[in-house]
């Protein structure tokens, strides 16, 4: 988050501004605070539709049970890809993220700063290649090739502090860095 000396104890865009404040200052007390581990569960449930639940978390050097019911999303593939559109998919799901991830990192940093933030969309477009999913060719990478991202924000900043703020969201977010850089995976076959 960026620097909170001009937050105040009040809150603003919907954020409680004392509480980051305060859990900044305990995550730099404490840096064991900031490990968190998310966790999701994926089942087919026929043709190109999964369903996934999302439930439990690590995080704040505790186990969360703040959640009473898992959250259910459906993912699924239009009928030019053989599905039902029961559901995005999961490329769809992929500019969610990363538009959900900026709004957040944008509306907490805007709070912190004393911006009031009136509205504020994300429009995203990813361009992709569907020969390497298919196996055509392993000429082109099956992911996106590229994203744009475009964003409005009305708020009571001049517009070069707003895109200094979004200049520091980029900086900042966990789902922009998980798409623009490598993340190691591992995938194992369980009996």
């Amino acid at each position: 988050m960026t620097d909170t000396t001009t937050a105040s104890a009040s809150t603003l865009n919907g954020v409680n501004v004392e509480q980051l404040v305060q859990t900044i200052n305990a995550i730099k007390a404490n840096p064991d605070l900031a490990r968190f581990q998310f966790r999701s569960h994926t089942e087919w449930t026929g043709g190109g539709q999964s369903r996934t639940t999302i439930r439990s978390f690590y995080g704040a050097s505790q186990e969360d049970t703040s959640r009473s019911k898992p959250f259910t999303l459906v993912g699924d593939e239009p009928p030019v890809l053989l599905g039902h559109n029961a559901g995005p998919n999961a490329v769809e799901l992929v500019l969610t993220s990363l538009a959900n991830c900026l709004g957040v990192g944008f509306i907490y940093n805007a709070a912190a700063q004393g911006i009031k933030v009136e509205s504020l969309e994300f429009s995203l477009e990813g361009d992709l290649d569907l020969r390497a999913f298919l196996g055509v060719t392993e000429e082109v990478r099956p992911g996106y090739e590229g994203i744009q991202v475009k964003y409005r924000v009305k708020a009571d900043a001049p517009r070069e502090r707003l895109e200094t703020l979004c200049e520091y969201v980029q900086k900042t977010s966990p789902v922009l860095d998980i798409v623009r850089n490598p993340v190691p995976v591992t995938v194992t076959m369980e009996a």
